[in-house]
């Protein structure tokens, strides 16, 4: 989409070459690689959904750390996250991933089955609600997940947490993607206009909702979170009770 702000908070072109070529690229595993360089490729400018290499990296070592086992994923597009996760959790870890859109999910497949962690994961074409709901509901999977990551509906954001507080262990961690919007959070309203971005009113709209969510999580009590300045932004939730 011609116009549309790039989604990365570092706005020195030779400073995310650095960063990118240095220690993200050559740390890269080689199939997370080809899945990249397919999605753009064969989505484009859309290809921007997916994690940036060092985001993923990030999210990596943290599974590593945490020893994470189950995870849940919201929002998949062709696989990314969803596939640096299935290669951080163990051999008998398992992943419930999430999208509406399983086309997307199909094309990304090829890798993941070529990485040999197709096992690990579970993926459900659907809205992601009704699936949490549904695992709510199921007392033997309630406060049992380790880490969940969220890089779907914006507007959706603040539910999905609620949900997800519910699932996480206490001490678990959920993430999530995007919540600086291009740095447009720290812009007021007049400074956004004046910008001349593609589907101005959609981006100031999710700019508003991220804003909203932000506040929301640096209010909950029931977690303690970090805004890091990776990507889009990323904020961590580690669930207290």
């Amino acid at each position: 989409m011609a116009g549309t702000p790039d989604k990365i908070i570092l706005k020195s072109p030779a400073l995310i070459e650095y960063i990118f070529q240095t220690n993200a690229y050559p740390r890269e595993h080689e199939q997370l690689k080809e899945l990249r360089e397919a999605t753009v490729k064969n989505y484009d400018k859309i290809s921007l959904m997916s994690v940036p290499v060092d985001e993923g990296q990030l999210l990596s070592m943290l599974l590593k750390v945490m020893n994470a086992k189950k995870t849940i994923e919201v929002g998949v597009f062709t696989g990314y996250s969803l596939l640096t996760t299935a290669l951080a959790l163990p051999a008998h870890g398992n992943i419930i991933a999430i999208d509406t859109n399983r086309e997307a999910y199909d094309f990304g497949m090829e890798f993941i089955k070529k990485a040999g962690v197709d096992h690990k994961i579970n993926f459900i074409h659907s809205d992601a609600s009704s699936v949490l709901n549904g695992l709510i509901n199921d007392e033997k999977e309630v406060g049992t997940f380790d880490f969940a990551f969220v890089d779907a509906n914006k507007e959706e954001y603040e539910k999905y947490h609620e949900q997800l507080v519910k699932l996480v262990k206490i001490g678990g961690v959920m993430a999530y993607d995007n919540t600086l919007w291009f740095g447009s959070v720290a812009e007021t309203c007049e400074e956004f206009k004046q910008n001349s971005y593609d589907h101005h009113d959609l981006l100031m709209k999710i700019r508003n909702v991220i804003r909203d969510f932000n506040t929301f999580t640096a209010n909950d009590p029931c977690i303690e979170s970090s805004l890091v300045s990776i990507g889009d932004g990323l904020t961590l939730c580690r669930r207290l009770y």
